[in-house]
Formats: structure tokens, sequence, C-alpha cells
């Protein structure tokens, strides 16, 4: 009976370990996932091998369920172990907490066309803080809970006298699943493939900034790089802005370089199939009637930036200068960093709200976000609205542009 309880108490320290290894790899796994696709750097650099990660994101979070459910299946052993032990039991109570969040708002954001913008916006808040908050405690638990799981005498339960005199006589060496150096060595190795590269650095500033308001409007057009003359002066319904003043911050997300642009290297060209191809300088463009919007800005990866006031011209009017053969069926819009296009058809370029901006908030668009000159695509997903426009070509038939080939839809509606 005694080496019955004896190899009970054994089997299920090695479980709590089992639970503890497989818990403690998944959140490295979704750290450094999530690290590299939020890195600016690593989006040029993956390609489509970018949208795998996600799936690989995604799944590994999915995936987390299972050692919180097999934990759970365990807890009132757990429990009893933790008699006595207030800060422990808390302890457990704030890492399970952590782990629901990151799983529940990580699902969120995953289906994020199913739940809409302001969910999915409010679920990647929480994840950022979660992150920010939870990771260091998770990382902090699992090398403490490593050198607690190997002490015997810290992970027993507790048991009648006449039990611990027959364990005395037949004592068990503990047989910890791994060390706690192992852990370390193999956490620390897979981490500084990362945290070593360009994108950690970049990683911390952004998030830090964002956190303190630090990517508001205001900053990125301190950070303006473009030197374009005359400036734009806004219209009445723009300074200051009709819609009172856009709520939200920008991620800046780019998989080149930001360009900068000046009176010498901009222009916007139509072409393609159309009745007369047309070039516009920065000084002949500032000078066309533009009009003002207030939309939404919705990014696929999950925030939004609401009520914006957009200066520009309405695409179908810029259409209306050039004509537009009959055999045209969409265009594709090509971005001043020699990389980036999208196509879109021209029923969905129809829309009153399809629009080439030059002004946010009635002021400059600062290049950080795309300026002097964007699309803005207000009903459809950010990647549709190409950034340092430069080029318009109508042609016959669908184009597929650069995230669409990598795997998002070329239907990009909100």
């Amino acid at each position: 009976m005694n080496g019955l309880l004896r190899r009970l108490r054994q089997g299920y320290g090695k479980k709590l370990a089992a639970i503890h290894f497989w818990n403690g790899w998944i959140v490295v796994l979704l750290s450094l996932s999530g690290l590299i696709l939020l890195g600016g750097y690593w989006r040029g650099v993956l390609g489509e091998g970018r949208v795998w990660l996600k799936w690989f994101h995604v799944i590994v979070g999915i995936a987390s369920v299972l050692p919180i459910a097999y934990y759970l299946a365990l807890a009132g052993k757990h429990w009893k172990q933790l008699r006595g032990k207030p800060w422990q039991r808390f302890n457990v109570y704030v890492v399970l907490g952590f782990l629901f969040g990151w799983l529940l708002s990580g699902v969120l954001l995953w289906q994020f066309k199913l739940v809409g913008p302001r969910v999915s916006n409010a679920a990647l808040v929480a994840h950022d803080a979660l992150t920010w908050i939870g990771l260091p405690y998770i990382i902090y638990h699992s090398l403490t809970r490593v050198k607690w799981l190997k002490d015997p005498a810290r992970r027993t339960v507790k048991v009648k006298p006449a039990e611990k005199e027959a364990e005395a006589l037949h004592p068990a060496a503990p047989q910890p699943l791994y060390t706690r150096k192992e852990f370390i060595r193999g956490a620390i190795g897979v981490g500084l493939a990362v945290t070593v590269g360009p994108s950690f650095l970049k990683w911390i500033g952004d998030s830090l900034g964002q956190a303190g308001g630090g990517g508001s409007l205001e900053r990125l057009i301190e950070k303006d790089a473009n030197r374009l003359l005359p400036p734009p002066q806004p219209l009445p319904a723009s300074s200051p802005p009709a819609g009172g003043g856009a709520r939200g911050n920008f991620r800046v997300y780019t998989v080149t370089p930001i360009p900068s642009f000046d009176n010498s290297n901009w222009s916007l060209r139509i072409d393609g199939l159309v009745d007369k191809p047309m070039e516009w300088t920065w000084e002949t463009f500032v000078k066309l009637k533009r009009s003002v919007q207030v939309s939404d800005f919705h990014c696929v990866t999950g925030w939004s930036v609401y009520d914006n006031t957009w200066e520009g011209i309405p695409v179908k009017t810029m259409l209306e200068m050039t004509g537009v053969k009959k055999q045209a069926t969409s265009a594709i819009f090509y971005s001043g960093d020699g990389v980036y296009t999208s196509g879109i058809t021209l029923e969905q370029l129809a829309k009153d709200d399809a629009m080439i901006a030059v002004l946010h908030d009635g002021k400059p668009i600062p290049s950080d976000l795309g300026g002097p000159v964007r699309l803005i695509m207000p009903k459809m997903y950010a990647y549709k609205s190409v950034k340092w426009l430069n080029r318009i070509e109508l042609i016959e038939g669908e184009h597929i542009g650069y995230w669409e080939q990598r795997g998002y839809a070329n239907e990009a509606w909100v």
C-alpha cells in the first residue's frame, strides 16, 4: 500500500512537471511568433511565410488550452497540496487568469471578421496589455516552478506518520522530467534568435510609445520626412476636423523602409486602359478641387482608428479626368516604395468614400502614415489603402496585390 501511495505521488509530480514543461514552451513559441508578426523588419523578410507564421501562432494559441485543461483535471489534488499557502494559491489564480485572457483575446482577434472591428480592437488592447504584464510574470513563474518541482519536500502532499516512516525506509529519488538548467538554456537559445534581431528594439520602442500615446498623429507629424511645397491648405471642414479628431493610435506597418519625397521625386500618374493618360506634379496636384469625408480606419490585424477626417480627391473624379476605356474592369494602385501594390475593381472604386487623400485631420499625411498621398478605402481593411501612392493603372481583369499574393483576401470588405 505504501509503495502504491509513493508511486501515485511520484506520478502526480511528473504530471505537474509535464504541465509546466509544455505550458512554458507554448508561451515561448507564442511570444516569439508574436514578436516576429509584429516586427516591421520581418514583414519584408518573411513574405508569404508571414501568413503561415500567423496560422502557426493561432494553432499554438488554441493548443494552449490543453495543458490548462490537464491542470484543471489535477487541480483538486494540487489545491490540497497548497493548503495553508495563500500566496501560492494566489499565484495559480494569476497565471490561469493570464492564460485564459490570452486565449480569449486571441480567439477574438482570430475571428475579427465575425466579431467586428470594435470588439477586435478591444481584444488587441487586452492582448497587448496581458503580454506586457503577463509574459514576464509567466516566465518568472515557469522558472521558479521548475526549482519548486525538483524539490520533493515542497511538492509532496501531507501523509500520515506511518506512511512517512514507511517512505523513510524505502526512499525514492525524485525524477524530474527536465532540469532547470536545460529549460533556461533552451528558452534563452531560442529567444536570442529574435531578441537580438533588428525587429526587437523597434518593437520595444513602438510598443512603449503607443502605450504612452506615442503612436498619435502629432508624434508621427513630428517625424515626417516628406518635404513638399506648397503645403496643401485645408478646407474649413478639415480645420478644425469635421470628425472632431481621430480617436485611437495608428500602428505603423511597412514591408520596406519608409520612403520620403519632395517636389523633385513625387508625381501621380494615371495610365493603362484610359482615354487620356495624365500625370500631376505636386504643384499641379495640390491645385485640384478636394472634398472632405469622415470615416473609420480598420487594420486586418485587429486595431482601428475612428472618426478620421480625410481630405482629398474622390477616385471616381480622378478617373473621370482621364476617361476609362470599356474593357477596363479594375485598377492597380502602386506605392512609391517600389514594391507594394493592390488591385481594386472599378465598381468598388465608384463608391463616394474611395479617396486619394492628402490631408488627415487638417494636416498633411506624414510619411509614416503613407503621405504625401495615399488611397483611402474606408469600408475595406487597410492593406487596400495603398500608402505613398504614385501611380494608378487601369487594366482588364483583376490584379493580385502584394499581400493578396501572400494569403490575404482580394475581397477585403470589413
